[in-house]
């Protein structure tokens, strides 16, 4: 169960249409112009191995739970300053928390 209570169907064709050019989303696929996403609810910042993170991003602590997420994605360089990822981010909260249980099921 998310803890936004999104629809995980709905964001999943977010994230294909917004993400899916940069980012692989299945166990084990190689990261793409960004890191692999499979897993992300629950993880460290900067940990996937293999991926060049900006160093605000590896030194961030960041652990990203749904709430994590939630700021991050609203506005990804507000919230991480010198982080790399081209993306100004996702201003409806009802978009960003299907996209938050999506990634939910991820595991």
């Amino acid at each position: 169960m998310s803890y936004f209570s999104g629809n995980p169907e709905t964001g999943k064709r977010i994230v294909e249409i917004k993400a899916g050019q940069c980012h692989s989303l299945s166990k084990g696929a190689p990261n793409g112009i960004g890191p692999n996403l499979f897993g992300i609810v629950g993880r460290t910042s900067g940990t996937v191995p293999g991926f060049a993170y900006s160093k605000s991003n590896k030194d961030s602590g960041v652990v990203w739970s749904p709430e994590v997420l939630d700021q991050y994605l609203r506005n990804p360089r507000k919230f991480m300053p010198g982080n790399k990822m081209a993306f100004a981010g996702i201003r409806r909260d009802k978009d960003r928390h299907d996209v938050i249980a999506y990634l939910e099921t991820l595991k």
